[in-house]
């Protein structure tokens, strides 16, 4: 790949809430090896939960494009958008399953694209099982992230935002600070009103791999056999990754 390729931006000729786009990022990531060792890296959080009680039920909400399903087939797939690939058509707000029915809940980059994440929250207390987990991956509020995603993505990333954005567009509408509002600025919000969810951990990580990779976006900035050198490189850097970190894991639990 020259190194015109490796800036050139890819051509997406879809509008970004059309499923054909969802489609083919998938596509993209199942094609692009430096990207898809990063959501391999991502989906290990999921693989955690799953190992503690491999008969339980668990849903992924929000599979977009990825490709959990492959890693994890006991998983049930879950979009807002019609795609051929998934299991159901759900919508985050309204959780079409039976009170403790559910072991877990996973989630890549979804939270902060659904517009009432408090309705979200509310139907996970209901469905979850006690003890049963919602490990979510999404965009971390740190110095280096709040650059990088005000500058260069093209999704809001507003700290100061309300609990709730504008509805309508399912990918297109957005705050990548949500999670932040929610489980760091407005905890005592979170606490009160969903008293039976526990935060147990805000895991702060991935500064390169990500933006290496290219994304959906663009195609990758490095070859793909460098990834094992960055992923070391950002082991190393862990302690510093609540000031460089893209992204973040949040893991809650029913109690």
């Amino acid at each position: 790949m020259s190194f015109a390729q490796m800036i050139k931006k890819r051509n997406i000729p879809y509008s970004l809430d059309d499923p054909r786009t969802t489609e083919l990022h998938r596509k993209i990531i199942l094609e692009t090896p430096f990207l898809k060792k990063v959501y391999l890296n991502w989906y290990k959080e999921f693989q955690n939960v799953v190992n503690e009680n491999s008969s339980g039920t668990y849903l992924e909400l929000g599979s977009g494009g990825g490709f959990l399903k492959d890693i994890l087939p006991q998983v049930i797939t879950s979009d807002i958008l019609p795609l051929s690939y998934i299991d159901k058509q759900i919508n985050a707000e309204q959780l079409p399953f039976e009170n403790k029915s559910l072991d877990g809940i996973f989630m890549l980059n979804v939270f902060h694209h659904i517009p009432r994440p408090y309705l979200f929250l509310k139907e996970s207390q209901r469905v979850l099982k006690s003890r049963g987990k919602i490990v979510m991956i999404e965009p971390a509020n740190t110095m280096f992230s709040r650059f990088i995603y005000k500058k260069f993505h093209h999704e809001p990333f507003d700290e100061g935002g309300e609990l709730s954005i504008e509805a309508g567009r399912p990918l297109s509408h957005s705050n990548q600070a949500l999670p932040y509002i929610y489980f760091i600025r407005e905890k005592k919000y979170f606490q009160e009103n969903f008293p039976e969810l526990k935060i147990l951990k805000i895991d702060y990580h991935t500064t390169l791999l990500y933006l290496l990779s290219g994304g959906v976006s663009y195609y990758p900035f490095v070859p793909a056999f460098t990834f094992d050198f960055f992923h070391i490189f950002e082991k190393c850097i862990k302690p510093f990754q609540r000031f460089t970190a893209l992204f973040q894991t949040i893991i809650i639990e029913k109690q």
